[in-house]
């Protein structure tokens, strides 16, 4: 079985969740999988360890997880994309819009020199709303945005399309 075969089998579907119609792809079931997890960091390192990345920028709460190691792995730091009100120091942030509202995400001033190569993380795409807002605030910062990644794709969604065209796009798991 291929890693992305062993990855999608670990994913958890919840039908109507958290409404109806809605099937919720669970990552947390193959978080757990000590296998899925090794398959998952170790598909992100492919993609990136033999590139010029400065800074994993990671999308709360489970971009955390795979972002992280994926930092350690390929020798970056890692920066950490929160919602308001969570980072003690001064910010700069970028409001998006959701279904039934807006949100914001935030980085601190001073994450991220001008120029520096990053990566952002996440765990799934879905309509691409909240990792665009992550390009937009980082390339506010100054950063280049080189690629986004994920494990699950919602194709549905078309979240690729509302993403940066300029920011690469990779994803393991595809529904």
């Amino acid at each position: 079985m291929n890693a992305e075969q062993l990855v999608k089998d670990k994913i958890r579907s919840i039908k109507d969740f958290p409404i109806e119609g809605i099937i919720f792809r669970d990552i947390t079931t193959a978080i757990k999988d000590k296998e899925a997890l090794r398959e998952m960091i170790d598909f992100l390192t492919a993609k990136f360890i033999n590139r010029s990345i400065d800074y994993v920028a990671v999308v709360e709460s489970r971009g955390f997880i795979f972002g992280s190691a994926l930092a350690y792995n390929i020798n970056a730091g890692c920066v950490l994309i929160r919602k308001p009100g969570k980072l003690p120091a001064e910010t700069i942030s970028e409001e998006y819009t959701l279904e039934y509202g807006t949100d914001r995400l935030e980085i601190h001033k001073d994450a991220i020199e001008k120029g520096k190569n990053v990566i952002v993380i996440d765990d799934l795409l879905a309509t691409g709303g909240t990792v665009g807002a992550a390009c937009r605030l980082l390339k506010k910062a100054g950063a280049k945005v080189l690629a986004s990644a994920f494990i699950i794709e919602l194709q549905d969604l078309k979240g690729r399309e509302n993403l940066p065209k300029d920011v690469e796009v990779i994803s393991m798991v595809k529904y």
